[in-house]
């Protein structure tokens, strides 16, 4: 027989929980990259107070006007950050922005020194004195290999001037190359490749470096590097210092002998080391020289080495032009419909760049070899950034206005070194707002407690909810139960799907849940034992109860989870951690409470047990006279 109109279907809301455990349980085994044994599937993302490592938090601020930058340049500035923290040598590092500003490092299991990562990128623009091979096995390349990427012409130049000239143009081939032909307004500064002959250029390029190495070295500098001349041996360290040029191995095989055991040596070693070494020896590669840190080369007085496309390892002048003196860079589409980077610098930016492609242009001093020139015989600069060298353009002329880098750039190219440009020109700094460090041991004690701290909260509540409400203690107990699996089963499937981790303030978030749980049953049962005393069979006092406490109950939680969203939106950190853990599990108790608490205790309002005050906790009904002792009417009583 149907139920009456507008009685409710408990069956019903009970179907529609077992699904979504059934569902979110799939997700659990099956979905999102799912792997390895039936343990393995079952466990959380932790982090890093539970498992141990070191998190940072980063917030970037800008020095001219205090806005936030961009979404573009908080991207880039990741990128870049990221690169950092890869560079040393860490595994699995995650860094991702939060909000508008800030920027989380992570590195589970392990702990390092994060400050470095922070500072601003470093953007420098360097002449390239000489090119050589970056396998770390080999010979200096010739001129022909080492054709740039790309070339830097005056901004706006067209196709044909007065003068007849015309501008550069981009060939198909893979490398970007340019037309011979100088472009107009250079007049009688035309290369002289016979003015540079290649036995003069080591003993010229040498001399920059000579001066370089006579300038003090710090104490710690000269003792890591008598460690690195210890490590090589003394007829490694020997024959690395009286290379003048990179030694072609191929026609001496007893040298290459002696220098392999620099191919052994980290990349933080590498770094110690004098540039001319870090060049001159063959054996030392991109590999080593990619992965320093950014701070081995961040002096702008210094020559240092660096790769491009972990092929080619350059050895580069002192940065003459920083990336503080470049105002702005876009990629936009020249003359010839093809896309180029436009420069636009500052005031003193201006005159800096212009003195230093009248350098390149003219090769003053003879300092670039013939290995640096680019295909029209000219020098080229390099643009680096950090560690890494994201274009070396050849100099087409003295640039005494903005400037285009060309080559064979896609809009994607274009658009991506524009970025880079650009970013590191802005005043953009990070300063740190949270630091955590932790070992493995620690975390896993934080672990045991965080566990041990929600179980014994758990327990509480269910022996209070025996000892007070016996028999509707065990609808408290299969509510929490439940409410826990569930919980456990989305922290599984978010940490695989959105990245979640589970910390330690996660877990007090989880804690806290169990008291706005423990509320709504005080307010339903409270409410239900007022309907019961009024004298109402409990079959008629649950719909009645859960009438009245059920807008409550709402009201509670819709507080709780107002309290959660707002905290998550304004708070950094693991802080966030908590805020989304109290929402998660405020919003799953929501989901017990309509689709399992409601239901159960319909089903249990129509059994024997709830008629009996002693075994339900609900009390007994009023009778009927003591519901009558007090009169109605006020004067029945005086008189």
């Amino acid at each position: 027989m149907a139920p009456p109109q507008g009685q409710m279907r408990p069956g019903r809301q009970l179907a529609v929980l077992g699904f979504i455990f059934v569902v979110l349980y799939l997700l659990v085994f099956f979905a999102g990259g799912a792997s390895g044994s039936f343990k393995d599937r079952l466990e959380p993302k932790l982090g890093l107070d539970l498992i141990g490592g070191t998190r940072m938090t980063l917030q970037a601020t800008n020095s001219v006007d205090g806005k936030p930058p961009t979404a573009q340049n908080l991207e880039e500035a990741r990128q870049i950050i990221e690169n950092r923290v890869n560079g040393l040598g860490v595994a699995e590092a995650e860094v991702v922005t939060e909000g508008n500003r800030n920027i989380v490092i992570s590195l589970p299991g392990e702990n390092r020194n994060l400050d470095e990562v922070g500072s601003a990128a470093e953007l420098r623009f360097r002449k390239v004195l000489k090119a050589a091979d970056g396998s770390g096995t080999a010979v200096a390349p010739p001129a022909a290999t080492a054709a740039p990427p790309g070339s830097v012409t005056p901004s706006g130049a067209p196709s044909a001037t007065s003068s007849g000239s015309a501008a550069p143009k981009v060939t198909p081939s893979g490398a970007a190359k340019v037309s011979p032909s100088p472009s107009g307004g250079q007049g009688g500064m035309a290369p002289a490749p016979s003015a540079t002959p290649t036995p003069s250029a080591p003993a010229s390029a040498a001399a920059p470096s000579a001066s370089a190495s006579a300038e003090p070295v710090p104490a710690s500098i000269e003792e890591q590097r008598k460690a690195v001349e210890q490590k090589v041996g003394a007829a490694a360290w020997q024959a690395a210092s009286g290379l003048q040029a990179p030694a072609d191995l191929s026609a001496d095989p007893s040298l290459g002998d002696k220098l392999k055991p620099f191919s052994t040596l980290s990349p933080q070693e590498v770094a110690v080391l004098p540039a001319q070494m870090q060049f001159n020896v063959p054996t030392i590669g991109c590999a080593q020289l990619d992965k320093r840190p950014p701070a081995s080369i961040s002096d702008p007085k210094q020559q240092v080495v660096s790769c491009e496309d972990g092929a080619s390892k350059y050895l580069l002048d002192q940065a003459k032009v920083l990336g503080t003196d470049v105002d702005d860079a876009n990629a936009v589409l020249d003359q010839t419909n093809a896309w180029v980077v436009s420069l636009d610098f500052t005031g003193d930016g201006q005159g800096k760049w212009t003195a230093l492609t009248r350098e390149a242009f003219n090769n003053e001093g003879q300092a670039c070899d013939a290995t640096a020139l680019g295909q029209d015989g000219k020098c080229r600069v390099a643009v680096v950034l950090d560690n890494e060298i994201v274009s070396s353009p050849e100099i087409q002329g003295v640039l005494t206005g903005n400037s285009q880098i060309t080559g064979n750039f896609t809009q994607k190219d274009a658009s991506a070194l524009a970025g880079q440009l650009r970013y590191g020109a802005l005043p953009v700094t990070f300063e740190p707002q949270e630091s955590q460090n932790v070992t493995a041991t620690l975390g896993a004690s934080h672990l045991r407690a965080g566990l041990l701290a929600a179980g014994i909260g758990m327990l509480l509540v269910i022996i209070y909810a025996f000892f007070y409400y016996r028999l509707l203690g065990s609808v408290i107990f299969l509510s929490l139960i439940l409410s826990a699996l569930l919980v456990f089963g989305a922290l599984v499937v978010l940490g695989r799907q959105i990245g979640f981790t589970l910390t330690l303030a996660g877990i007090a978030g989880m804690i806290v849940s169990l008291g706005v749980a423990a509320d709504s049953f005080v307010i339903y049962f409270e409410r239900l034992k007022d309907e019961i005393r009024e004298g109402r069979s409990p079959r008629s006092a649950v719909p009645r109860a859960w009438v009245r406490a059920r807008r409550t109950i709402i009201s509670a939680n819709a507080i709780t989870l107002l309290s959660a969203v707002v905290l998550y939106v304004v708070s950094v950190g693991t802080v966030k951690g908590f805020a989304f853990a109290l929402g998660l599990a405020t919003v799953l108790d929501l989901v017990v409470v309509f689709l399992f608490r409601h239901p159960i205790m319909t089903m249990f309002a129509r059994t024997r047990a709830f008629l009996s005050p002693r075994v339900s906790g609900l009390g007994r009904a009023l009778p009927a006279r003591s519901q009558q002792t007090q009169p109605r009417n006020p004067r029945a009583k005086e008189a």
